[in-house]
């Protein structure tokens, strides 16, 4: 049952010894931040063990929103940085500019497509990981209610919930689900807010794709499960549990964020950079999934009952949708 993601990792040994001395690699965060527990914090990850294996010199500048995407780009570009990452969906139309206005800067984005020969796009296959733990939520929810929080309403985000839906509909047809768009990826109490009011209703588990939003989420069901309730949160990007507790954490879907900025950053360092390429990583490169702690909580016949999907998904024998049929 464990998806460590190794195939990304198993590509990148380390080089301590100045391999990446000479080079510079910034990152610009999405909303949120680079504390965010999720997204941006596991990018930073993959970037600080870049420099702890390579001594690349790596830096992060965070957007607090969309208008300080397109500058901090330019930032690390014009101060002549080997690559540039953005960090998020959100970045596309800022990437597109920086990138034709420098084209020989190197970028890269993660969970977007910019076809330019400079830059590098990574996106993931969200709905494969979304629909495995889906599975787990439909068959461990005990009052047959299930939430989705996500964060904003956006191509990336809908895939998480299509994967989830699906997964949950699979192990339990007469679930039922119940789904908030917050908006944003960066304010906790409309995460916390948005989980009262599904745990007052009567749901039991939530999945959360909202970022920091999420932490709210965690948050609400701390001070549930504190008092008494039976309450759940599946989180999202990390093993959220090594943060939030196991006492509240149901499992993670996992995503291959720091993973991915390692491999394209030591690619760069290696001469290798993809620049023009898209890089798609899902099921089949143990890039999205559940971690190794899901075993803490989640019982061993679930866990089969979610290997044997996963194993219909990598064959092709289940098409798990990218979009949910209400977006």
């Amino acid at each position: 049952m464990v998806l460590a993601m190794t195939v990304v990792l198993s590509a990148c040994g380390g080089e301590k010894g100045g391999a990446g001395a000479k080079f510079n690699i910034g990152m610009a965060t999405d909303v949120g931040g680079v504390n965010d527990k999720s997204f941006n914090q596991s990018a930073w990850e993959g970037l600080q063990k870049i420099t702890e294996d390579t001594d690349a010199k790596t830096k992060y500048l965070e957007s607090k929103g969309d208008a300080d995407m397109e500058p901090n780009l330019n930032a690390f570009v014009k101060e002549g940085y080997d690559l540039t990452w953005g960090i998020g969906f959100l970045f596309s139309d800022a990437m597109k500019n920086v990138a034709t206005q420098n084209p020989d800067a190197n970028l890269a984005i993660i969970d977007n497509v910019v076809e330019l020969p400079n830059v590098a796009s990574v996106t993931f296959a969200e709905h494969e990981g979304s629909f495995l733990v889906g599975v787990v939520a439909g068959l461990m929810t005990k009052t047959g209610k299930i939430g989705f929080v996500g964060g904003m309403d956006i191509p990336v985000i809908h895939k998480f919930d299509a994967g989830f839906e699906a997964g949950v509909k699979a192990a339990n047809p007469n679930a039922e689900i119940v789904k908030n768009y917050t908006g944003d990826f960066g304010k906790p109490d409309l995460g916390k807010q948005a989980a009262a009011t599904m745990y007052d209703a009567g749901v039991d588990i939530i999945f959360h794709a909202a970022g920091g939003t999420g932490n709210g989420v965690f948050n609400e069901a701390k001070a549930r499960k504190d008092a008494g309730k039976e309450v759940w949160v599946i989180g999202v990007d990390k093993d959220q549990s090594l943060e939030f507790g196991d006492e509240i954490t149901l499992t993670s879907m996992m995503k291959g964020v720091e993973q991915a900025v390692y491999k394209i950053s030591k690619e760069l360092i290696d001469g290798n950079f993809p620049g023009g390429k898209i890089v798609e990583l899902g099921l089949k490169d143990d890039a999205v999934g559940l971690p190794e702690t899901s075993s803490k909580n989640v019982p061993e016949d679930v866990l089969k009952k979610v290997e044997e999907y996963k194993a219909k998904i990598i064959s092709g024998e289940i098409k798990v949708p990218t979009a949910p049929a209400d977006k």
